[in-house]
């Protein structure tokens, strides 16, 4: 076997408690979710303490008005990423089991159908109060890598969505059957970090480009700008980490290894590509929009 790194000692649980016989956990994925939510509340209010940031150096809420959309958004995750996980990854099993579909502490969401969750949520909140929809989306979407940052650091603790098998020095053992489903491979099977790659795309490099953007370049006084960077930068980042992530179990089959939900001749797209793709073109119509209109 490569040189190769273990699995470390992690439990997906930071605490666990029993009260009256039922046990009670926090994992670290509820409190990343938990986490990044509270960041991108501080960020934004941040963001609408300082006018200069916006055109005509006119916010387009108030701090009380980002702690009400807040709400709004959660449900909208929430709710979103429950149902596109469902209609995208999994609609056969969920169609003969309905009653699965509201077990969300179980697991089972997706990021695609949680930013379709938010932008109904600004949608509506825009509606109601009479806001700028396109000056709440670039607000918003400046706040959300550091939370992609958590989830996804949060993913590799809790051992899942690991990547395909890989020899690199960095690739990873990773426990249970993880470790144990590499055709070809012998021995224990070592795999590509996919989590971590995700993290540093999306989190940390998507998100520290955004602030640049918004703090030191003016981002915001042109509308459409953040809200492109990121639609596009995260597509993109998603697109370009699919190659090294394990596909889905429900789209593997022996003619399919590499689980394409759309392929000609070997060579295709998988899940995650084919949703990042709508992304990508709009965010790069956003993106020449804000610049045309400059």
């Amino acid at each position: 076997m490569q040189a190769v790194l273990q699995f470390p000692d992690l439990s997906p649980e930071l605490f666990s408690i029993s009260i009256f016989g039922m046990e009670f956990a926090l994992r670290w994925y509820a409190l990343a979710y938990i986490a990044g939510i509270l960041i991108a509340w501080r960020l934004a209010v941040m963001a609408v303490r300082r006018p200069g940031l916006w055109p005509d150096n006119s916010p387009p809420m108030t701090p009380q008005q980002v702690e009400d959309l807040l709400t709004w958004i959660i449900i909208g995750v929430i709710l979103g990423g429950r149902l596109g996980f469902v209609l995208f990854y999994q609609p056969g099993y969920y169609l003969q089991n309905p009653t699965e579909i509201v077990k969300v502490w179980q697991g089972g969401m997706a990021f695609h159908g949680g930013l379709l969750g938010v932008v109904l949520a600004c949608w509506g909140y825009s509606r109601r109060h009479g806001l700028s929809l396109q000056a709440m989306a670039d607000l918003v979407a400046h706040t959300v890598p550091p939370g992609l940052l958590l989830g996804r650091l949060a993913n590799f603790v809790n051992a899942e969505l690991w990547g395909r098998p890989s020899e690199l020095p960095w690739a990873v053992i990773f426990p249970g059957q993880a470790a144990q489903n590499c055709p070809g491979v012998a021995d224990l099977c070592a795999r590509h970090p996919s989590q971590l790659y995700e993290a540093a795309l999306e989190g940390l490099i998507l998100g520290a480009l955004l602030l640049w953007l918004v703090y030191r370049r003016g981002a915001l006084k042109r509308p459409g700008l953040v809200l492109g960077v990121f639609l596009a930068g995260y597509g993109l980042s998603r697109f370009v980490v699919e190659f090294f992530r394990q596909p889905d179990a429900q789209f593997v089959t022996p003619g399919n290894p590499l689980g394409l939900v759309w392929h000609v001749s070997g060579y295709g797209l998988t899940m995650g590509q084919l949703l990042s793709l709508p992304m990508i073109a709009l965010g790069l119509w956003f993106f020449l929009r804000s610049r045309r209109a400059t």
